[in-house]
């Protein structure tokens, strides 16, 4: 056999390999299109604001062991695809609570959205309108009930209580929920006083944030997120009469710890229509909150920002499940990162799940189009699990999909994100 013999390639064969993008501007919306997943989006935002606020979005409490063991549940998933089905065409879209999404998903609920970008509640609102997916505004929310309903009357909105120690004042902003048309009142329960959120302690951040030694040297880090905030209007509370200080202060200073399942009969009376309970974390509450005629459930330990070395959510599913029957509305919030969480909690006994920091990674990355990336990956991921699963609806998922764990983790080599 002759040796390999060398030549050099001509311009006419090289040409159709080249994929050289030509310069742009627009450097922004092409780092976005490049970010494939929610990770990707993740490390944009850390570029592109302060670690003080890319903390608070990032970090849990404490330890973060409850934040880690949420993505461990995730991670030990393990699928088994059935093969030879027809997934030409796949309906993973779902109606309930009066909502209806593409995918079982709605956006969670979060505070101070903000201080993550001066677009806030604003631009996730409008991307979750335009990918028909439904938005929980948050009582800590930086927009009003009123401004949010008539700057994005098309966006599918529910409206997230904690309870205060001023009742009236409770009454008084879920009777303005009603009149702004939220069909759904999501109530959390999990706050009885704040969780220790060390990242955030370490770092000195305060609601809004304050021109500290420390920050304004962080100005020389991030220039244009410091210019946005100090050129917008400025950032406070939609909801709230008191501000200042740590998000801790604040929780303790005004959110009642003192609330019991006797409060619902009460809250039941001031609001018109549905009522999800947010963060049940044990299957005997779970069945007492449905005889108390809950709605529905959102099985969650708060991102891991409250409790740590709290339940992970996925794992606690299939026992909520069984304690409260088949046709209770059921969703899962934490540690949702991949659209096979989502397909995974459903084949787990979810209906849904919710989801914060994916699309706030999202808004931090990119403001409106951000949070846009964010729903287009998760979406596309969720279509592609369930193809590659085998299965074209989601009535089709079972324990069969996704079996139980079969090893013990180890909680303490679980590394969800990098470190900060």
């Amino acid at each position: 056999m002759s040796p390999l013999r060398r030549r050099v390639p001509t311009w006419s064969e090289l040409r159709p390999l080249v994929r050289v993008e030509p310069p742009t501007l627009a450097r922004n919306a092409a780092a976005l299109r490049r970010a494939q997943t929610i990770e990707d989006l993740r490390v944009l935002a850390r570029r592109r604001t302060p670690r003080a606020v890319f903390d608070y979005v990032d970090g849990a409490a404490e330890g973060e062991l409850s934040l880690a063991r949420s993505r461990r549940a995730f991670a030990d998933v393990e699928f088994r695809p059935r093969v030879l089905r027809d997934v030409r065409d796949v309906h993973p879209g779902v109606e309930l609570l009066g909502v209806t999404s593409p995918v079982p998903l709605v956006l969670a609920p979060t505070g101070f959205t903000r201080m993550m970008h001066t677009q806030g509640e604003w631009a996730v609102a409008r991307a979750a309108a335009a990918a028909g997916v439904p938005y929980t505004l948050s009582t800590m929310g930086t927009v009003s009930v009123e401004d949010l309903a008539a700057d994005v009357p098309d966006v599918q909105r529910w409206f997230q209580l904690y309870l205060w120690q001023d009742r009236e004042a409770s009454a008084a902003l879920i009777r303005r929920a009603a009149a702004a048309g939220y069909g759904t009142l999501v109530l959390t329960v999990d706050t009885a006083v704040a969780g220790q959120r060390l990242r955030d302690v370490r770092n000195g951040l305060t609601i809004p944030p304050a021109l500290t030694a420390r920050t304004l040297g962080g100005m020389a880090l991030h220039p244009r997120w410091w210019a946005d905030l100090l050129t917008s209007q400025p950032i406070e509370f939609a909801s709230l009469r008191s501000s200042g200080g740590t998000v801790a202060d604040l929780v303790d200073r005004m959110f009642d710890p003192g609330v019991t399942t006797d409060d619902l009969a009460w809250l039941r009376q001031e609001w018109p229509g549905r009522i999800v309970v947010k963060g049940v974390q044990h299957p005997q509450d779970a069945a007492e909150l449905v005889a108390l005629g809950m709605d529905g459930l959102v099985l969650s330990n708060h991102g891991g920002r409250q409790l740590d070395r709290a339940v992970a959510p996925l794992d606690l599913l299939p026992e909520v499940r069984d304690a409260v029957g088949p046709d209770v509305p059921l969703l899962l919030d934490g540690g949702v990162l991949h659209g096979g969480d989502i397909v995974a909690a459903g084949a787990r006994g979810a209906d849904a799940v919710m989801v914060g920091r994916a699309y706030l990674y999202g808004l931090m990355a990119g403001g409106e189009a951000g949070v846009a990336r964010s729903l287009e990956i998760l979406i596309s991921q969720v279509h592609r699990t369930l193809r590659l699963l085998g299965v074209s609806r989601l009535e089709e998922l079972g324990p069969d999909h996704v079996p139980p764990a079969r090893h013990t983790r180890d909680v303490l080599d679980a590394e969800p994100f990098a470190a900060p």
